[in-house]
């Protein structure tokens, strides 16, 4: 009787388990329905074959259950049906690294541990049922557009290790009651649009190892004494949140702290001396506050710092000798302050230090350092035997390397001197990087002389009107063949195309035929920075748009140095190649003549000019490489644009550039505003010096020198908000109207 019992229960116990996996797999189908271009990586979700779902890609299946579903850096688009809730067995979901847009909940999933939904688009709230996800122990929901108050359901996850809503648009105040996740060990709110008072219930997270709330943050009042108490943490970055008062000198608790960023605030008051509490601290940054007194000699304990930087503060006395002796210094900036005194004379010689500006000080000593900040030129072998014949010797390259494109572009235009011909959607290749509504006939219909609405040596851009509405940007490229040797071609077009920031022209798509090959742009509807700028319309590009632009193409050239996979040198960084929308946001735009950074070397020497004339690096005379240091340079001419209204050539004396120009003129700080455009009114002088002075960091002829995009991103981060964050007015109102009733007409 027993054994029939058993063999009862069993045969039950399978047949609920095969009916269960049969309802996974209907989901896991309905689901595929939801997505776009989930081919091939999804070519084994069979919709016909139900027993084989344990081996679908993505699928992992126990106890006849599917308890794992990873989509990860899938590149799909779409939406998530909230069918995805009747995966009640599910343990670990990752849909990150998509273009997945619209509203997501997640609700009965009493098994999910891991859920990761990071490097989307969707969009809404994130007020779900948390009690029906109790027991959820990771929540990445970064990079997304969630646009809504922080979720106060959260809070019910007690078994909660690492949340992240970074990168979204979450507004208000972080709820003290955040507090009570005990278990935390991972807290990023950093970059939304956060408000008030850092609550101070936040250090009763004594388990968190990494804490970031800053970036486009804005809270009031200070850094709160009780942060202090997350003895166990590893990395606290509270950098751009417009924090003010002192540095908690409760901070030097913190003795397993190896990385604190505090810079971009308005902190005041002394170093505390606390801080050599901190014998693990690799990366100190408290830049660009208002920090007064010395540098404590309690910092002589920090033996394993690599980035010590205190720049563009109010500090003063002497450069402590023991900074000259840190073992593993590689990054020293303290320029921007009134310290005084000579230079220690062993700074530079702990054979690490990659980076040093000690400029707008007034050190005196150390005849070994050099620059021309120091007025001390640096002796470099490798850069010429004779350096007063790199103008000449330049100007014969690019008149050389301009004959020798102007011959290609001729030649190739002979050849393929005959109508364009569209020969049927069917010899078009196309491929998107994003769900689009249209198709390559419809991109097809734009390619008319009537649409032409820019030229350049890349290409031919035409402005076209989907079926749907959308308006799009389509280059059609000139001297790019479509044979097998297309030099990595193709896989730049793919990485260009996965690119995600919002301060970058996206790529929505890639067209092909034997003949041709068409990028397929997002349009941006106020042109570029140089068209406006230089053209009748400049005069309503007041002083505080200008400074939003910069800050925001800084971002954009920032991502493509600094964060991208792999890194990016644009190679022809200039006005006309930074894009404005129609609320004049600055979109870094043109990576026709973009090359790949390997392991952060160089690139390989062009049989081309690298980069428009007025905008070239002087380096490139004599060495005929660029880097990331050489856009650095065509940003800096780009900076002096926007603060003189001018070409970066023509209008100034033979020979002379503005750069040269600039430098003659503003022999000193007083005559910045002789330079300013004139048709700016109401320029803050000494925001206009920031820029000039930022600019002139860009442009020095040392590239060693010049500061990365990164620390250029700070340096016009410290601007005030009102410039930043611009704020339309009645001049911008019209411009707006004008424009718009001059593309009505056309």
């Amino acid at each position: 009787m027993v054994p029939l019992v058993v063999l009862t229960l069993f045969s039950l116990l399978s047949t609920t388990c095969s009916t269960s996996l049969v309802n996974d797999f209907h989901v896991l189908v309905k689901l595929k329905k939801g997505f776009q271009f989930p081919e091939p990586l999804l070519s084994s979700w069979i919709s016909s074959n139900p027993s084989s779902v344990c081996s679908w890609a993505g699928i992992e299946c126990a106890w006849g259950r599917v308890v794992s579903l990873n989509l990860t850096d899938m590149n799909m688009c779409g939406s998530v049906s909230p069918q995805i809730s009747r995966l009640d067995r599910l343990t670990n979901l990752s849909l990150a690294g998509n273009n997945f847009t619209g509203s997501i909940e997640m609700a009965n999933l009493s098994d999910l541990r891991f859920l990761n939904i990071s490097n989307n688009q969707f969009n809404g709230h994130l007020d779900w049922k948390y009690a029906s996800i109790s027991n959820l122990e990771v929540l990445d929901a970064y990079n997304n557009n969630f646009t809504a108050l922080l979720p106060l359901g959260i809070v019910g996850l007690k078994r909660l290790k690492y949340l992240d809503l970074g990168g979204n648009y979450f507004y208000g105040k972080i709820p003290p009651s955040y507090g009570t996740l005990v278990g935390l060990e991972y807290l990023s709110l950093a970059g939304n649009d956060l408000e008030g008072k850092i609550p101070g219930e936040l250090g009763k997270l004594i388990k968190l190892r990494e804490i970031y709330l800053g970036y486009y943050n804005v809270f009031e009042g200070s850094i709160p004494l009780e942060l202090g108490n997350l003895v166990n943490l590893v990395h606290m970055d509270l950098s751009s949140c417009e924090l003010d008062g002192p540095i908690p000198q409760e901070l030097g608790n913190l003795q397993l702290l190896d990385t604190l960023y505090l810079h971009l605030n308005q902190l005041s008051g002394p170093i505390p001396k606390q801080l050599g509490n901190l014998t693990n601290l690799v990366n100190l940054d408290l830049s660009h506050n208002a920090l007064t007194g010395e540098i404590p000699s309690e910092l002589v304990n920090l033996k394993q710092l690599r980035l010590f930087n205190l720049f563009m503060n109010r500090l003063h006395g002497s450069i402590p000798d023991y900074v000259a002796d840190l073992p593993n210094l590689e990054t020293l900036g303290l320029w921007m302050n009134n310290f005084t005194g000579v230079i220690p004379e062993n700074l530079g010689q702990n054979g690490k230090l990659q980076l040093l500006d000690l400029s707008s000080n007034k050190l005196t000593g150390n005849p070994r350092l050099c620059g021309s900040l120091l007025k001390n030129p640096c002796n470099f072998s490798a850069i010429t035997r004779t350096p007063r014949k790199a103008p000449r010797n330049f100007k014969l390259i690019f008149t050389l390397g301009l004959l020798i494109c102007s011959l290609i572009f001729a030649t190739a235009a002979i050849i393929k001197a005959k109508p364009f011909k569209k020969n049927g959607t069917d010899s078009w290749k196309m491929t998107t990087f994003q769900k689009l509504e249209f198709t390559a006939a419809d991109i097809l219909e734009c390619i008319k002389d009537g649409n032409v609405i820019g030229r350049g040596g890349a290409g031919i851009v035409y402005h076209g009107k989907m079926p749907n509405g959308t308006e799009i940007a389509v280059k059609k490229l000139l001297g790019f063949g479509t044979s097998n040797h297309d030099h990595g071609f193709r896989a730049e077009i793919q990485t260009l195309g996965n690119i995600r920031h919002r301060n970058i022209v996206r790529l929505l798509a890639f067209c092909s035929n034997k003949e041709t090959n068409l990028l397929v742009y997002e349009y941006m509807s106020n042109g570029s920075l140089g068209e406006v700028l230089h053209g009748k319309k400049g005069a309503f590009l007041g002083w505080n748009l200008r400074c939003k632009i910069a800050a925001e193409a800084a971002k954009g050239l920032c991502y493509l140095h600094h964060d991208c996979s792999p890194l990016i040198v644009h190679r022809d960084v200039k006005s006309n190649n930074i894009l404005l929308n129609s609320t004049f946001e600055a979109h870094v735009a043109d990576f026709g003549l973009a090359k790949f950074l390997i392991d952060g070397a160089a690139s390989e020497c062009m049989s081309a000019i690298a980069g428009s004339y007025g905008y070239i690096a002087p380096e490139y005379a004599y060495t005929l490489r660029v880097d990331e240091k050489s856009d650095v340079y065509s940003f800096g001419v780009v900076l002096l644009e926007l603060i003189t209204g001018r070409r970066p050539v023509g209008g100034f004396s033979e020979g002379v550039d503005i750069v040269q120009w600039v430098k003659g003129v503003t022999k000193c700080r007083r005559e910045v505003i002789g330079i300013v455009d004139p048709r700016l009114t109401s320029v803050p002088k000494d925001e206009a010096i920031l820029l000039l002075f930022i600019a002139m960091l860009c442009v020095q002829e040392n590239s060693i020198e010049r500061p990365t995009m990164r620390e250029v991103v700070q340096m016009l981060s410290e601007f005030p908000r009102h410039s930043l964050k611009y704020q339309s007015s009645s001049s911008f109102i019209q411009y707006q109207q004008k424009n718009l009733e001059e593309n009505q007409k056309s």
